[in-house]
């Protein structure tokens, strides 16, 4: 009796996430919001001194400088698209996650 209520248990406890559940959950989501913003803003920092980096390292036959800077580019452009496509990456995994059984 006691090892079915268990199984039932490990299969479903009943758990989901929900809207309005603790207060203050809008503050949180502008709280994430701005902090999405200033990621963006720190992308395009980086971006723009990772260009003049590897462009510096090219006009100066740097090539420490200017490989530095293809690098800095490059994961400037990946944080970008990490950022940008956060929510839709956190909502197409929680929808696989969800369909665990």
């Amino acid at each position: 009796m006691l090892l079915t209520h268990l199984r039932l248990l490990a299969y479903n406890p009943g758990v989901a996430p929900a809207g309005g559940g603790l207060p203050g959950l809008a503050v949180l989501r502008k709280v994430m919001a701005s902090l999405n913003l200033y990621g963006i803003i720190a992308v395009v920092g980086a971006l723009v001194v990772s260009a003049l980096v590897w462009a510096w390292g090219h006009h100066s036959a740097g090539h420490q400088a200017e490989a530095n800077g293809k690098k800095g580019v490059m994961v400037a452009i990946g944080c970008a698209l990490l950022i940008g496509a956060a929510n839709g990456l956190i909502t197409f995994f929680s929808a696989l996650g969800g369909q665990v059984k």
